[in-house]
């Protein structure tokens, strides 16, 4: 058992069209009433028919009220990391406190190369992260920072704006080394299913805490985000069933693999509801008694 005690947390996953944004925007703000936690979007930049990430969030944020935002994840080789931190701070400043900031080496690299980006090998993606997390949270500090790193150089930025709340950092991984870093240095865990599916998940949170102890870190202290690809049905395939079917996955995936946000690829308002209204109680009411219990 892998319970980390985590709130549960659930959110939705749609679609940045550029072709149909007033969609994307309304299934957001109907998450919002609906009193979801997250709305969540992709970062792929060199996609023609994709909308800008920022840009979207902004315009969710602008549009909603209670419910947290974040790029899932960004494409850092696209993304300069000082005016990455200047721009989840400053959201962070207009929507008070609601950005998250989902990480990631980059993938894709024929697109981010055709966009403008640098082609990296896995060892110099995964060590420009570590260097662009430093620079991150340096500009948040609000602080005079300094980092001479073999991707990204900052000789004595003055750091700011500071946002409105610690926003926390969550990283996309999936191989060893990546894992470590997670548990080093990441506040959430953010896999995806299509990537890791749940019977890998119990292998991958224990590297995670291993890094994490060893770097003197509660692994408790790392929340743990899901990305669920799947739909509403009557198969009896992995979330693709009932609401009901995946209540019991879902509260399944706290319990045994700690996951406790649950990000949901959705575009159809009707599946948003159901989310809001029967999945995402019935799991909380689930791991509360399995919680209890114990």
């Amino acid at each position: 058992m892998a319970d980390y005690g985590h709130d549960l947390r659930f959110g939705i996953f749609p679609s940045p069209a550029a072709a149909n944004l007033p969609r994307t925007l309304d299934l957001a703000a109907l998450a919002d009433r609906e009193g979801l936690d997250l709305v969540a979007v992709q970062d792929h930049p060199y996609l023609a028919a994709h909308a800008d990430t920022w840009t979207t969030l902004c315009a969710i944020a602008a549009r909603t009220g209670q419910i947290h935002v974040a790029p899932d994840v960004v494409s850092l080789p696209l993304r300069p990391p000082v005016v990455l931190a200047k721009a989840a701070a400053t959201l962070d400043l207009i929507s008070d406190g609601r950005v998250e900031l989902g990480l990631g080496t980059g993938a894709y690299w024929d697109g981010i190369v055709k966009a403008g980006g640098e082609r990296r090998t896995p060892k110099e993606a995964v060590d420009a992260l570590v260097e662009a997390v430093e620079i991150i949270r340096g500009v948040w500090s609000g602080e005079r920072i300094t980092v001479e790193g073999e991707h990204y150089r900052v000789p004595g930025l003055h750091g700011g704006p500071m946002p409105a709340h610690p926003i926390p950092v969550a990283i996309g991984s999936y191989g060893p080394r990546m894992l470590g870093v997670t548990g080093r240095l990441a506040d959430a865990w953010l896999p995806t299913s299509g990537y890791a599916d749940p019977s890998v998940l119990a292998d991958m949170n224990a590297r995670i805490d291993d890094a994490a102890q060893d770097a003197g870190r509660d692994p408790g202290d790392i929340v743990r985000w899901y990305n669920l690809m799947g739909e509403f049905g009557t198969s009896p395939e992995p979330f693709k069933g009932t609401p009901q079917d995946w209540v019991e996955q879902l509260a399944e995936l706290a319990i045994e693999d700690g996951m406790s946000t649950f990000v949901l690829g959705l575009d159809d308002p009707d599946d948003v509801r159901r989310l809001a209204r029967e999945v995402a109680p019935g799991v909380r009411d689930l791991v509360a008694q399995e919680r209890a219990s114990h």
